[in-house]
């Protein structure tokens, strides 16, 4: 059974950074996508970045340049570095595992102006 726990969330001021991690369980991250998601408050959940399993990134339009994604395969863990943080990052943030569509309990990130 795929599991998923996302940590890291957290209130930051505008144009600080964060790094959110995606612990996962009973999936290989090299054979996978895995993806960040985020749902602001009314606003529909919307995809951030993904990583494929042979390691080829993407990125929503609003954080190129801003937010990174990356894994440790030993930890079986995904990351998404944040910097240059804007109050229109405000949202929970999700993990997902694409094969299996599982998802994690999410993380809010509040980025006050």
């Amino acid at each position: 059974q795929v599991q998923l726990v996302e940590s890291g969330g957290g209130l930051v001021q505008a144009g600080g950074s964060l790094r959110l991690s995606c612990a996962a369980r009973g999936i290989i991250l090299g054979l996978n996508t895995l993806g960040w998601y985020r749902q602001a408050p009314g606003k529909q959940r919307e995809l951030v970045a993904t990583i494929t399993g042979g390691g080829s990134t993407n990125y929503a339009d609003s954080v190129k340049g801003r937010f990174t994604i990356s894994r440790d395969i030993a930890k079986n863990t995904v990351y998404l570095q944040m910097n240059s943080l804007k109050p229109e990052d405000t949202a929970v943030y999700y993990c997902n595992a694409r094969r299996t569509d599982t998802w994690g309990q999410g993380t809010l990130v509040t980025v006050s102006s």
